[in-house]
C-alpha cells in the first residue's frame, strides 16, 4: 500500500506525551473493531453505544503502563500547531486526508457538505467530550466533539494480539471510525440511539449496535475502493484487512477469550458479517449499498 501518495490532513491533533485526566462528559463514544482487543486482554468486551455514556457505568481503567511504553509514546515528534511529524503521525494524517477527500466528493455529489472530523493522537489517557479516553478502550469516535481518538500503540497491540498487521489493516481501523463520523453527519447514529432506547430487550438493542458497526465496516470498504488507485492496493493488502475483520468478529473474540459464543450478546457482528460488509463496500464503492439495518431505523 503506497500511503505516501495520499493527501495529508491538517486535522490531526497530536497530544502524545501530554497525558491528561478528566471527568466524564455527556456524549456517547462509538467504538470500532479496534476496541475489541480488550476481550483478549481480559478487560471489558468492546465498546458500544450503550456502554460509554455520561450517566452510564464507569469505563474500565487502563492497567498501569510500563515506563518503556510511556517513554516510547512520548517520543512522537510534533510540529507547531499540534501536527505530528513522526512516521505514525504522518501515516494517520495521510489516511485521514484520503477519507476527507473521498467523503467530501461523495457528499458533494449527493448535494451535501462534508464536515471534516479531527483525529486526536494521544498516549495513555486524554480528555474527550464523551469522557476520559484511555488506551484500554481502543480507537473510538466521539460524536459530541466530532473527533476520533487513537493511541497509536494500539497498532502494535493489534499485530501482536490479533495478527492484524499491515498498513491497509491499520487504515481499515481509521476508516471504520471515520465511518462513524459519516453516520453522525447523516443522522444515522441518532436514529440508532432512539431505536435502542425503545428496544424491548438487550438482545434487540444489541442488533442495532451490530447494524451500526457493520455499516461503519462497509463505509470503510467504500473508502478503500475509492482510494485504491492512489494507494496501489494489492490483493495481499486487502487480505490484511479481511484478516483483521475476521479476528475482531464477536464470535472469534468470544472463542479466543475462552468463553461460549452468544449471538444475542454481539455488539459488532460476527467475523463473517464483518468481512461480508467490508467487502460489499470495497467491491461496490457505493455507500448506498451499506444498508445494514434493512429499513429498521
Amino acid at each position: 500500500m503506497d500511503w505516501q501518495n495520499l493527501p495529508g490532513s491538517n486535522n490531526v491533533e497530536d497530544r502524545r506525551g501530554g497525558g491528561g485526566g478528566g471527568g466524564r462528559g455527556g456524549g456517547v463514544a462509538i467504538g470500532g473493531g479496534a476496541a475489541l482487543i480488550i476481550a483478549l486482554l481480559g478487560w471489558f468486551f468492546g465498546v458500544d453505544t450503550s456502554s460509554v455514556t455520561g450517566g452510564g457505568q464507569t469505563q474500565t481503567q487502563t492497567q498501569t503502563q510500563s515506563q518503556a511504553q510511556t517513554q516510547s509514546r512520548a517520543q512522537g515528534q510534533t510540529a507547531p500547531g499540534g501536527q505530528a511529524t513522526d512516521q505514525d503521525g504522518q501515516f494517520v494524517s495521510k489516511i485521514l486526508g484520503s477519507t476527507e477527500q473521498v467523503w467530501s466528493d461523495i457528499f458533494q455529489k449527493n448535494g451535501r457538505t462534508y464536515k471534516d472530523p479531527r483525529l486526536v493522537l494521544y498516549s495513555g489517557t486524554t480528555n474527550s467530550a464523551c469522557g476520559q479516553a484511555d488506551s484500554a478502550v481502543g480507537p473510538f469516535y466521539c460524536p459530541s466533539d466530532e473527533k476520533v481518538y487513537l493511541d497509536t500503540d494500539f497498532f502494535g497491540e493489534m499485530q501482536q494480539k490479533l495478527g492484524g498487521g499491515g498498513d491497509f489493516a491499520r487504515a481499515y481501523v481509521i476508516a471504520h471510525e471515520i465511518g462513524h463520523h459519516v453516520q453522525n453527519l447523516l443522522g444515522i447514529s441518532d436514529k440508532v440511539d432512539r431505536a435502542q432506547r425503545s428496544a424491548r430487550s438487550e438482545a434487540a438493542a444489541n442488533k442495532f449496535s451490530v447494524g451500526l458497526e457493520l455499516q461503519a465496516d462497509c463505509f470503510a470498504g467504500v473508502w478503500g475502493n475509492r482510494s485504491k488507485a492512489q494507494t496501489n492496493l494489492s490483493q495481499q493488502d486487502v487480505q490484511t484487512a479481511i484478516n483483521t475483520a475476521t479476528a475482531i468478529g464477536d464470535d472469534a473474540l468470544q472463542k479466543a477469550s475462552g468463553g461460549y459464543v452468544v449471538p444475542d450478546s454481539f455488539t459488532h457482528g460476527s467475523s463473517a458479517q464483518r468481512v461480508s460488509w467490508f467487502m460489499k463496500g470495497f467491491q461496490s464503492g457505493d455507500p448506498a449499498q451499506c444498508d445494514t439495518f434493512n429499513g429498521a431505523i
